[in-house]
């Protein structure tokens, strides 16, 4: 089997199962809308404030959960870059800077927007992502009218957008650290490299350290979620050398795994625990309040300013080439996708603002330019005109 064809299948499999994961995340969304504003609101919001062990049950979620959601980011970063997409930096370059772009935008108008209001500015970084599985998701409705390239470039702008979303979790919002709890953190990260250079390929050993780099990253005042990330970092690519011929590697093998796990389970259960938000009492002044409109103009006109000014300029200078048989029209359409910032916004948003109050006015931000960014995404995409055929002697 040609590598190529490995690639496009993992393409193929990666994009189908995203797809069917953004349309389960709408309907997870659209329900936790409903139930918290239903007579089910109070035990709703009871449930996900009760405690079970040590954390509240939001807390497993977020802390917990998502974590297998991270591991799976973190594999397909590494993925793309050792052998996939994003492999070369001809293949990088294009993506790379109109994520690069899709992000400082939307933190510029926030801040325009919100961050001289005293203590908003915490929530610049939360139109900074992309969310993927919401985005393919919409992409999936349009069927064979969204040229391949242009899925393709979805998805590489997304993954770079959450190799910078883990960054910011990272760096901007870890408030104290645990200086024993971050050694210990260390030497786990550094037995997990140890099994990778002796050429460990089980699967078992990698995912019991990061079990314990999950707790001493939680404990260490990181947020516990960036483990995932880490440790998908030592997961081998290269089946063992004895390991039969076209035998599937470990990456692959846990990826394939996590998949439909994260996709079908993980990220539902995120959208249901953290979309719900009750509307009672909210008039069009609390929906024009700086921080609902700092990061609903964010998603809606900073993605789409953002993505396709950085693409366009980086085309013009010849850093890549345009994606393949598609028209501008097609690609404002995607670019307009990339501000659908769902679960990562709604994930940054929690971890900016302690106040409910303002954790709810981020939902309703989110929410608001996330629906925004999908509908006219969806609208230009579905009449937008027929691909540019290839031409001649490409």
């Amino acid at each position: 089997m040609s590598v190529s064809h490995v690639r496009s299948s993992v393409l193929r499999n990666f994009l189908r199962s995203e797809a069917a994961g953004g349309v389960l995340l709408m309907l997870a969304a659209a329900l936790a809308m409903l139930v918290a504003n239903s007579p089910l609101a109070q035990g709703y919001f009871d449930s996900l404030h009760a405690y079970v062990g040590p954390l509240s049950l939001l807390h497993w979620i977020n802390d917990g959960l998502m974590a297998l959601f991270f591991l799976l980011v973190g594999l397909e970063i590494k993925r793309e870059f050792v052998g996939g997409q994003l492999a070369r930096w001809s293949d990088r370059a294009l993506p790379m800077i109109a994520a690069a772009g899709g992000m400082a935008v939307p933190a510029l108008i926030y801040l325009m927007i919100a961050g001289s209001t005293p203590g908003l500015a915490r929530g610049w970084a939360i139109p900074a992502a992309t969310d993927i599985a919401f985005a393919i998701g919409v992409m999936a409705l349009l069927g064979k009218r969204v040229p391949t390239s242009l899925k393709l470039f979805l998805v590489t702008v997304a993954i770079v957008d959450d190799m910078g979303a883990v960054a910011i979790i990272a760096l901007a919002y870890t408030d104290g650290l645990n200086s024993l709890a971050l050694l210990a953190s260390l030497a786990i990260m550094g037995g997990m490299f140890t099994l990778n250079r002796v050429g460990v390929t089980r699967l078992a050993p990698y995912l019991a350290l990061a079990a314990l780099l999950w707790l001493s990253v939680l404990l260490s005042g990181v947020h516990a979620t960036v483990a995932g990330v880490l440790s998908a970092m030592f997961i081998p690519l290269r089946s063992a050398g004895h390991a039969p011929e076209g035998a599937e590697p470990p990456l692959h093998r846990l990826e394939h795994a996590l998949q439909p796990w994260v996709a079908y389970a993980v990220v539902p259960i995120f959208g249901f625990a953290n979309a719900g938000v009750s509307f009672a009492g909210i008039g069009v002044e609390h929906l024009l309040a700086p921080l609902p409109l700092g990061v609903a103009a964010g998603l809606f006109l900073g993605k789409q300013i953002g993505v396709l000014g950085a693409l366009w300029l980086s085309i013009k200078l010849r850093l890549g080439p345009k994606p393949a048989n598609a028209t501008w029209m097609q690609i404002y359409g995607v670019c307009l996708l990339c501000g659908i910032g769902f679960t990562m916004s709604l994930f940054i948003g929690g971890l900016a603002f302690a106040d409910p109050l303002l954790v709810d006015e981020v939902k309703i931000g989110v929410l608001g330019g996330s629906l925004l960014s999908a509908i006219f995404g969806f609208l230009i995409l579905r009449f937008a005109g027929p691909s540019e055929a290839p031409r001649a002697g490409r």
